[in-house]
């Protein structure tokens, strides 16, 4: 049973794609292809790099996250940098190209001159994920063949449209990391925030850390409205939403809560996933007329 996947942004809680990732192999999904954003993109990348979920897991749980986050001196304009995990990326995609993934691979970045998201999907890996995760203002904007490239969440959270073009005539299932919109209001936030870094941490009682901590917080109520609005007009097949709302862009995190969280969402939606594949696809390819039909009704776990 074939699908494609759209995985979205959002910070640590991007951990939770790994769980998504092993429960629809383990469920007996072939995933065909695969678009991501920001935190999607990076997991996206290495999967599609062929790694298989245990192994990221093994490579990216253990991380200290705080490390990840150190500044260059060459560093762009950002309040963070990415030294730490251009480090780690490069360990785990070294000089791999699109041209080499197992399946088909992109990811989003949105041109900052233009104002237009960018599609990459040509080139190195390791630079199109630098670019994708490249949160403006917190991380520095990465320089692509003469463009200066920040995270495409800034446009769309989940590219579902992308997902689509890679791999036509299949399922579509989005993973988003934040809750509905008719839910918000209802998460319970984590403890905040920045205990992961060590600097910011000693400066939590100033008006730094506290301007960053709006700052983040503003982040994810962006990106659930966004996340929102762009499902209900792509239309995914299926949308799994892992239940990591409270958790911030940069909480402090157990990295296998997480991936369990994932885990646990992928399952609700298999049974509805299979169902799916046994008609509704093999019935639109024989009669194209009904595919805007079925676009039309999207499941939302």
């Amino acid at each position: 049973m074939d699908i494609t996947l759209a995985l979205g942004g959002g910070g640590v809680k991007g951990y939770a794609h790994i769980g998504v990732l092993r429960t629809l192999e383990r469920a007996g999904f072939k995933i065909k292809a695969i678009a991501g954003t920001s935190a999607g993109g990076m997991v996206g990348a290495i999967y599609a790099a062929g790694y298989s979920p245990d192994e990221i897991e093994e490579h990216l749980a253990a991380l200290d996250l705080s490390r990840l986050y150190k500044r260059n001196h060459g560093d762009g304009p950002s309040i963070l940098g990415l030294s730490g995990a251009l480090q780690v990326l490069t360990k785990l995609l070294g000089e791999k190209t699109f041209a080499e993934t197992r399946i088909p691979f992109a990811c989003t970045a949105v041109d900052l001159d233009l104002g237009m998201p960018l599609i990459l999907n040509e080139g190195p890996l390791l630079d199109a994920v630098m670019a994708t995760i490249a949160v403006p203002g917190i991380f520095p904007p990465k320089l692509w063949n003469g463009r200066l490239l920040v995270d495409g969440g800034v446009l769309d959270p989940v590219p579902v449209s992308l997902a689509r073009k890679l791999a036509p005539n299949i399922p579509v299932v989005a993973v988003a990391l934040s809750p509905p919109l008719t839910n918000w209001s209802d998460q319970k936030r984590a403890p905040r925030l920045l205990s992961t870094l060590p600097l910011l941490n000693r400066l939590n009682q100033i008006r730094l850390a506290q301007s960053f901590n709006i700052f983040l917080r503003s982040i994810d109520i962006a990106g659930c409205y966004l996340t929102d609005l762009r499902l209900t007009m792509e239309q995914p097949d299926v949308i799994i939403r892992p239940q990591v709302g409270p958790i911030g862009f940069m909480d402090k995190i157990d990295p296998l809560e997480v991936i369990e969280k994932g885990e646990k969402a992928a399952a609700a939606v298999v049974p509805k996933l299979k169902s799916l594949n046994g008609w509704r696809y093999r019935l639109s390819n024989r009669l194209p007329w009904l595919s805007d039909f079925f676009k039309q009704s999207t499941y939302d776990a």
